[in-house]
């Protein structure tokens, strides 16, 4: 079983962000920990890209992990990959009232990279005491200090 927590954020949205995840075994080895960063973005693309790099690392990993929980405190993230994306694709990538999908890009991206894996997304609440997304709260803070503190 491979549990994958992710979190991503900006400093202003719009501004520098920093995204993070941790793959973790069996529930309690962490295998992995990353975090990036980027200067301009914001932090719907952050979530999407902690995501999407994690299951890139994912497929580097070699053998097919079996099992997979996916764990975000972004409800953008959850509710986009499980329930809006199905609808967006049938509409050639038009909301309901008819604009374009923003962050189009990223989310065809991690269409195609979640078809790869059996996922169960998972909700969860972030800053209330969940080790993991605690972690990659402050894996995300250290990203957008790193662009921050160069400026």
């Amino acid at each position: 079983m491979i549990h994958i927590y992710s979190d991503g954020g900006c400093s202003g949205n719009p501004g520098p962000g920093g995204w993070a995840y941790l793959i973790i075994k069996n529930g309690e080895e962490i295998l992995i920990e990353k975090w990036g960063a980027e200067e301009a973005t914001t932090n719907n693309r952050m979530e999407l890209m902690a995501v999407i790099e994690s299951l890139k690392e994912l497929k580097t990993m070699g053998d097919a992990p079996g099992k997979i929980s996916l764990f975000t405190d972004s409800q953008y993230v959850q509710k986009g990959i499980t329930e809006w994306i199905h609808k967006w694709k049938r509409n050639f990538w038009r909301t309901s009232d008819k604009k374009p999908v923003k962050n189009q890009d990223l989310w065809q991206h991690l269409d195609a990279l979640a078809a790869e894996f059996p996922i169960n997304w998972v909700w969860v609440k972030g800053h209330a005491g969940n080790v993991y997304n605690e972690r990659c709260d402050f894996l995300t803070q250290k990203a957008i200090s790193s662009i921050v503190i160069e400026k």
